[in-house]
């Protein structure tokens, strides 16, 4: 794993360089603390999560995507891929060493969100659980985004689309039992429904989870090596 680590250093140096990447990390904390002060704890008929768990998942998805999406993409149109790729750097390896920061830095906002809400024992340990194990599968569709890239402009067109309807599908499921319907097969709708009640039956939501990482890794890996050398 030592190309991972490498990998690691170097993309994590990257990040600290790009302010666009950064705020994405802060905007959607900072806009759920707004909204949870000025908006639900006025109002007795919101619950004090609502807008906690809601940015979660947004930022899970959305957030993750749009960010992986741009970082791969930038490694391609400059070769880095291609260079690691002759190098024999296998995709799990680039994978952990790219998505390995995003993940870490996410870790550290969904505990932030996690603190908003007012989680605690089980219930802390549930929700942080399931809002990264989302952040590990945007990763893996941001990754495989970042690959079908021809350059950092097209991932934008690309990402963008894909990361809004997986990070809104999820609210308007809510008000659309059609819409419910159509999201369950997704990560981002099991993910809404931990998190909004941390009680319920965890075992279909992971089922569910775990069917769309096993899909997404294998597609990541198909791409890796067809792309790579590109």
């Amino acid at each position: 794993m030592r190309s991972a680590r490498a990998i690691v250093i170097k993309q994590g140096l990257d990040m600290l360089k790009n302010w666009t990447v950064l705020i994405q990390f802060v905007i959607y904390p900072v806009i759920a603390f707004i909204f949870t002060l000025l908006v639900a704890r006025k109002n007795d008929e919101i619950p004090d999560t609502m807008f906690v768990t809601m940015f979660a998942v947004i930022f899970a998805s959305m957030t993750i995507i749009i960010a992986i999406t741009s970082v791969i993409a930038e490694d391609r149109e400059n070769g880095s891929i291609r260079f690691l790729a002759m190098a024999g750097v296998k995709p799990h390896e680039y994978l952990v060493g790219t998505g390995g920061v995003v993940v870490a830095v996410s870790a550290v906002v969904v505990a932030v969100f996690a603190v908003m809400g007012g989680f605690t024992g089980a219930g802390t340990i549930t929700f942080f659980g399931c809002v990264m194990l989302g952040v590990i599968a945007s990763t893996l569709l941001g990754a495989i985004l970042g690959m079908l890239a021809r350059n950092q402009q097209s991932a934008v067109a690309l990402g963008m689309p894909v990361a809004m309807v997986l990070g809104f599908g999820p609210m308007l499921a809510t008000f659309d039992s059609t819409v419910e319907r159509v999201f369950t097969v997704f990560y981002t709708q099991q993910v809404s429904l931990v998190a909004n009640d941390v009680s319920a039956g965890l075992l279909r939501p992971l089922l569910v989870i775990a069917a769309n990482l096993a899909v997404l890794a294998a597609l990541f890996a198909v791409v890796y090596r067809r792309r790579g050398l590109r």
